[in-house]
């Protein structure tokens, strides 16, 4: 039987995707594909403990709030705090307060586009473990 072995991207309508991929580009370094306004991120980039969650979530999930959209786009970071001080500089709004748990630590941020997005730091796992 075929398995799934990992998401192969994530899709989502913009209201100007060509301007909204500058602006990832600008505050969070994103390489924008001009011909496709796609950023990729290959395997080995991912950091030190990192790993790509699928989650679907209950229709009465208030999880994504406060954007409107039905999703909500989880990123890896390698600097949490640094991260989000670029996209508040950017001008989006920081959402909460920053969480650690023994898996890592997060903040939120509502994109120009009004997607809510988690930032996610993986917590580094001594060796052996």
């Amino acid at each position: 039987m075929a398995k799934v072995v990992g998401v192969g991207g994530v899709f989502f309508k913009a209201s100007d995707p060509e301007a909204l991929g500058a602006w990832y580009s600008k505050w969070l370094g994103f390489t924008i594909e001009r011909e496709f306004t796609a950023a990729h991120f290959a395997p080995g980039d991912m950091a030190a403990g990192g790993y790509t969650v699928w989650h679907p979530m209950r229709p009465d999930t208030d999880y994504p709030s406060p954007s409107t959209k039905p999703f909500m786009i989880n990123l890896v970071v390698d600097d949490l705090d640094e991260a989000l001080a670029q996209v508040r500089e950017g001008g989006a709004e920081i959402i909460g307060d920053t969480e650690v748990h023994e898996f890592g630590s997060f903040g939120w941020f509502m994109d120009p586009d009004g997607n809510k997005i988690e930032l996610w730091q993986p917590a580094v796992k001594p060796e052996g473990s």
